[in-house]
């Protein structure tokens, strides 16, 4: 499903990359662009912002939206030229808007194990293992809060981190959504488990077919990476491996696209609807 050949995301030039990077972080501070980001990040408060920067030609309906919501929240806003915006965006595609913010807010593994105690509702917890591809974690993301899902969990290590191309890749949902890092995938599974959670990994070569699985009560899925899949460990202490259905000789969905049909397929059978 996710993690074979066909499934890989986009990848742009190595050294542009490291180029964006760079020029985003800075100690605590993070240079958010794009103006759903932005705008959607005022609207979640859950970042400081410093300052808002404007392309000083810009002004339209969007650019006025973040002005005047930014003036409720007592943000600063100022108009620089497009050099000084390309710079700060990274030269990622700012569409004329940047912000100055605080990091993203994450959680810890303990921190879910805490808040699933006190659950009286069935939950809906998505892992995202190993996604390396901004652009999938942003996809993966969005349909993740479209789908119900009630956590999204990544590991600290080999995957892409919430930042603010994770955040444009999103829409701007990811300022929204509820994430929490492990430090071992294999380790929460167990203990979600022991919590009283079925834990499903989702895969091309998974023996169990989507559609047939049952995916009510309390649930964990499990995405592999772009391309390698499940990693063993994890795959290991999973109760079951899912698959979807493939009418033709393409094996592989790209890790966004299989995660969003498992979620929206969890969706349907959490509701009760018919197929």
């Amino acid at each position: 499903m996710a993690g074979k050949p066909g499934s890989q995301g986009r990848r742009g030039n190595p050294r542009v990359q490291r180029r964006k990077n760079e020029n985003r972080h800075s100690g605590d501070k993070e240079i958010l662009y794009g103006y759903h980001s932005v705008f959607e990040a005022l609207k979640a408060g859950r970042r400081k912002f410093e300052s808002i920067m404007v392309h000083e030609n810009r002004s339209d309906k969007r650019v006025q939206a973040v002005a005047d919501l930014a003036g409720k929240k007592h943000v600063a806003v100022q108009t620089v030229a497009g050099e000084a915006l390309d710079r700060l965006a990274g030269f990622g595609r700012h569409q004329g808007i940047a912000a100055c913010v605080s990091p993203f807010p994450v959680q810890s593994a303990a921190a879910l194990l805490k808040q699933i105690e006190t659950r009286t509702d069935p939950f809906f917890i998505l892992i995202l293992e190993s996604i390396e591809d901004p652009q999938n974690t942003g996809a993966l993301i969005r349909t993740a809060l479209c789908a119900d899902v009630d956590y999204i969990v990544m590991p600290k290590d080999r995957c892409a981190l919430p930042s603010a191309g994770v955040s444009r890749s999103s829409a701007g949902a990811m300022e929204h959504a509820p994430i929490f890092l492990a430090t071992n995938i294999s380790v929460l599974i167990r203990d979600l488990k022991e919590s009283g959670t079925w834990v499903s990994g989702l895969d091309a070569g998974g023996d169990k077919g989507l559609f047939e699985a049952d995916l009510t009560g309390n649930l964990a899925l499990v995405v592999g990476g772009e391309h390698t899949g499940l990693r063993p460990g994890v795959r290991k202490t999973c109760d079951f491996i899912l698959s979807i259905p493939m009418q033709t000789h393409i094996t592989s969905l790209n890790a966004s696209v299989a995660g969003g049909i498992a979620m929206f397929e969890a969706r349907r059978q959490r509701l009760g609807l018919n197929s």
